[in-house]
């Protein structure tokens, strides 16, 4: 058990004494925190309890903290104190913590990885951009959280698996037959006219140059619908085999691929029935629509047009319908902030279905402004149009892209500086924790010479020193940091902490030798540089960046 959790049992153990003694009212308890005070002299932790249950017990908060106070045992307490208002300030006995520290040091690497969660099976699906262009910085931020919520969440216990889902079904898809084909033709001296709706990136071009690289002018003697049909194959195949290549190269897999086009006609069809028999949907001028009114929508939805072709709305009430029948507890699921709007009717629609909307959960990723020399970049340099992720990748690395994407919650507007995530120092967040990493692979390399080893059971108790303590005590607190993170569907708690472990990694580097000192305490001291490494390479394999091992 760590000391934490020793701590948190020991004060509710505390209170509920309190309570059978008549001392406290009985009552729910708030959850209990813990933090780490700014000062020494403040103790070892603190906790605000007294004052998150006043109105539980009805008392002021001094007077709880001082009936817990005289309540409190436990073979770690060396003291306790109410301070301020009601503040518990802990101080711990000598040895508690380094004992604390051992078991985490020879957990190995089963320590960052939680129990596991009795919650049912998780689905997370993010990115699902449309197949038929370059994914951009946009989507590049959707991919990072993504796929960094789905290691946080399995690193917390959680059973989740990953899907993209591929709108490869609808009128985007004829839209990049048309915009190939345009481009194909144009290849061998037609003039035509560009309908406003055409795709008009660069990729288009370099599609239809393939296709004629390797067919040459065979496709201009079919007819323009058979035409329309090969290229909408032909370039759906290639733009879905880059997306996986780009997405692949920053860190991010699937655990599925589901095809939009599985669901017509059946799926579709069988999810309208089923809202229809269940008078959730109706027919008007020749429609069909959702009554999702009754759920909380301005107004009710068409899902089948009055030509018959279903709405995009449609096709996602009969993926989701499809995803909880598949077992999933709970879905998540990330889009941009620009589906705001949509979020009420595919609940709407679940509930319609008879599954409990609260178990799809929809996290909206707010927009990334990049900035290069402190001016706004609005376009590439190389087709005039969004910056692609390719391009954010080649310029600051994927280690860096990742990163930075990931230092703010999804719901926050991302400023990401291109010249900070290139410069190699301690400016830069990302640098700055993977040079702490390279510094200990450094140390451990040297080690043998300078006469210390990794012992299986180091003397930590000989490690005293402040930024001893507070090093061992921010290691210490990586699980509960995980779990916490996982809870709130946070990654950038992750960034956050594996930049404040570096950040005391670094002062105690600064302020303890490890060679040169009594061997017992070197030994000691190079297990805890040992431990934080393994530390921070977990940190960052969370977030989906590499920890080199020098740089």
């Amino acid at each position: 058990m760590d000391i934490k959790t020793k701590i948190i049992d020991g004060l509710k153990s505390a209170i509920e004494k309190a309570m059978d003694a008549g001392e406290l009212t009985v009552g729910e308890v708030p959850e209990i925190q813990l933090e780490v005070p700014p000062e020494k002299s403040l103790g070892d932790f603190s906790s605000n309890i007294a004052m998150q249950s006043a109105k539980v017990f009805r008392k002021s908060p001094k007077m709880i903290a001082e009936i817990i106070v005289k309540n409190l045992e436990g073979d770690w307490l060396e003291r306790a104190e109410v301070a301020g208002p009601g503040f518990l300030n802990l101080y711990l006995k000598g040895n508690v913590l380094a004992d604390s520290f051992l078991n985490i040091y020879e957990k190995g690497d089963d320590f960052g990885q939680c129990p596991p969660k009795n919650a049912g099976k998780i689905q997370v699906e993010y990115v699902s951009a449309n197949p038929t262009g370059p994914l951009h910085v946009g989507h590049g931020r959707g991919a990072a959280f993504g796929s960094a919520l789905v290691n946080l969440l399995r690193a917390a216990g959680y059973d989740v698996k990953s899907e993209y889902y591929i709108n490869d079904a609808g009128n985007q898809m004829d839209i990049l037959a048309l915009s190939v084909d345009i481009r194909y033709r144009e290849l061998f001296g037609e003039e035509i006219e560009h309908p406003e709706q055409m795709y008009r990136g660069e990729d288009i071009i370099d599609t239809a140059k393939r296709i004629k690289a390797i067919d040459g002018d065979k496709y201009l003697k079919l007819s323009e619908a058979e035409r329309l049909e090969i290229f909408k194959n032909l370039a759906y195949k290639e733009k879905l085999a880059i997306l996986k290549e780009d997405l692949e190269e920053f860190q991010v897999t699937f655990d599925e691929w589901f095809s939009e086009r599985t669901l017509h006609p059946e799926a579709i069809d069988t999810a309208i029935e089923t809202l229809k028999e269940k008078g959730k949907a109706y027919d008007k001028e020749g429609a069909i629509w959702l009554n999702s009114t009754s759920y909380g929508d301005d107004k009710d939805r068409v899902i089948i047009r009055d030509n018959g072709v279903p709405t995009y709305l449609a096709a996602d009430i009969a993926y989701h319908k499809n995803k909880f029948e598949r077992g999933f507890g709970k879905l998540i699921n990330i889009w941009g902030a620009d589906h705001h709007g949509y979020v009420c009717r595919v609940k709407a629609a679940m509930d319609a279905l008879g599954f409990n909307a609260k178990n799809l959960e929809i996290l909206l990723m707010q927009m990334v402004s990049l900035y290069r020399g402190g001016e706004l970049v609005k376009m590439s340099k190389r087709t005039g149009e969004s910056i692609t992720l390719k391009e954010l990748m080649e310029e600051v690395g994927v280690d860096a892209a990742r990163y930075f994407f990931l230092m703010r919650s999804a719901d926050s507007q991302l400023d990401f500086d291109l010249d900070l995530a290139k410069k190699e120092s301690s400016e830069n967040p990302v640098y700055y924790v993977q040079y702490a990493h390279a510094r200990i692979c450094s140390i451990m390399k040297n080690a043998p010479e300078a006469g210390l080893k990794l012992l299986d059971k180091p003397d930590f108790s000989l490690l005293k020193e402040d930024v001893e303590v507070e090093l061992m005590k921010k290691i210490s607190s990586f699980e509960e940091e995980i779990d916490k993170a996982a809870e709130i569907y946070a990654p950038q708690r992750i960034a956050k902490y594996a930049y404040d472990l570096a950040s005391a990694f670094h002062s105690f580097y600064n302020h303890c030798r490890i060679v040169g000192v009594d061997e017992n305490l070197g030994n000691a001291r190079l297990a805890l540089a040992y431990e934080t490494a393994r530390v921070i390479r977990l940190a960052l394999s969370i977030l989906g960046v590499s920890a080199p091992e020098k740089m």
